[in-house]
């Protein structure tokens, strides 16, 4: 069997959907386009994101190593792009873009290895690492937990457990009591219902546990949320979603009914667009990420779905990126910099329509380990893990493209995207074809 990751799950939820339903759209009419879209602002946070388990290296004994050791995944893990090594470096290609935001994981498995055993080098690991970031300027945004967790868990029953939590919260804990100072954003659990899907495929739960894992997180979510803001009273803290087109509230909407009050931003990562002519031409396959097609506007679309469900609520963009196949182009001709430029087009539209658009991370600064595989690569900067022992950082074209963007605080005003928005999308059902946004002629 393939890798199975979040963004094989949210395509594969999004395509079933899609062939069953187009949802009930919106009610009222969009703003008509403005001729020029005007830069964000000064305190917009432009960034880049990424993972600890990812990147790093040099990994622990964790639920995902275990998955790797037992042949659940296409490539061996080896040390990622060894971030462990070179974060300095790393941090320093990230202050080159310009960008004010790094978002890292600090990874459960790295600083409580045994039960009883709290590994002070692994904490002072990320002391260093976010004390560059902030020494570079930039703002840094911290992950609890992307998916991983300690093996001496996995031999106490991972999330089928009710204790779980109660351990998870006395890890996160030490965490926000460590690092509350640096002021961070805050991200409890990435992508909750991908991680609940992962598990399920990998074994870490079954179908039946579907539900109380997710009631779990949704606990622990809320609780240490209550205890962030109490040692960091104005916190930012969210839980990202990955956003599922055609399909969001039916995946998403119970976990975020169950948090909605407790989510000071609302994270969403977009990645993947679909429209009817898309799936009639070819039944788009969640294994070849790179073969997916891809609709700038749909971000627009995320972020009024969003907007109009939390009206005011700032609107984060966690995840945003382009996955090519071992790095090279794309057989439908798009290139990282074109969609990347028409993606902050459509995050300018959205900000001049009122929707509070806080921040924009791009997925992700280096290639990496992409839950299984070294074959989708997302990074501004490309790595071949697999072929080259030093691990050098490439850039993509996206690099001088990503640096005009953060002088300029987006695209210039009079920017039109390489690509027409799509007759009809459906990234938020009916209402992204019945009242679809527009571009000025």
């Amino acid at each position: 069997m393939g890798p199975v990751n979040r963004r094989r799950f949210l395509t594969t939820s999004a395509v079933a959907a899609g062939a069953v339903v187009l949802g009930t759209g919106r009610a009222g009419a969009r703003p008509a386009p403005p001729v020029e879209v005007a830069p964000l602002g000064e305190d917009f946070l432009w960034g880049v994101a990424s993972s600890g388990f990812q990147s790093e290296g040099h990994a622990p004994d964790s639920n995902w190593t275990r998955y790797i050791a037992a042949g659940k995944t296409e490539d061996p893990y080896l040390d990622s792009v060894d971030f462990y090594s070179r974060y300095r470096s790393d941090i320093d290609l990230a202050r080159q873009l310009g960008v004010r935001a790094y978002r890292i994981g600090i990874e459960w498995a790295r600083v409580q290895p045994r039960p009883d055993d709290w590994d002070e080098a692994g904490f002072r690991f990320y002391d260093e690492v976010i004390t560059a970031i902030r020494g570079a300027g930039m703002r840094p945004v911290l992950t609890l937990d992307h998916w991983v967790y300690p093996g001496w868990q996995v031999d106490r029953g991972g999330w089928r457990r009710a204790g779980m939590v109660e351990d998870w919260l006395t890890n996160a804990h030490r965490v926000v009591d460590r690092y509350a100072e640096y002021e961070p954003l805050w991200i409890t659990f990435n992508e909750p219902a991908a991680y609940l899907m992962n598990e399920v495929r990998h074994g870490g739960i079954g179908v039946t546990d579907i539900p109380a894992m997710q009631d779990r997180l949704a606990d622990a979510h809320n609780a240490i949320y209550d205890h962030i803001h109490r040692v960091q009273p104005e916190a930012m803290v969210s839980s990202n979603v990955a956003y599922i087109p055609t399909a969001e509230d039916a995946v998403n909407g119970a976990f975020i009914g169950r948090v909605g009050a407790k989510l000071d931003y609302i994270g969403i990562d977009y990645y993947y667009g679909f429209s009817p002519a898309d799936v009639l031409a070819r039944i788009p396959d969640p294994g070849k990420l790179w073969s997916l097609p891809l609709q700038s506007e749909g971000i627009y679309y995320a972020l009024d779905h969003y907007a109009r469900r939390f009206p005011g609520k700032p609107l984060y963009i966690v995840e945003n990126g382009m996955p090519t196949e071992n790095g090279r182009p794309r057989a439908d001709g798009y290139t990282r910099a074109d969609l990347l430029r028409d993606t902050v087009y459509w995050l300018q539209r959205a900000a001049a329509d009122g929707m509070n658009v806080m921040g924009y991370n791009y997925w992700s600064l280096t290639d990496n380990y992409e839950w299984g595989s070294y074959t989708p690569r997302f990074g501004l900067y490309t790595v071949d893990v697999l072929g080259d022992p030093s691990l050098t950082r490439r850039p993509t074209d996206a690099v001088d493209a990503y640096a005009a963007i953060t002088r300029r605080g987006g695209v210039p005003g009079d920017y039109r995207p390489t690509r027409a928005p799509a007759t009809c999308s459906i990234v938020d059902g009916l209402g992204s074809c019945t009242d679809q946004v527009t571009v000025p002629r």
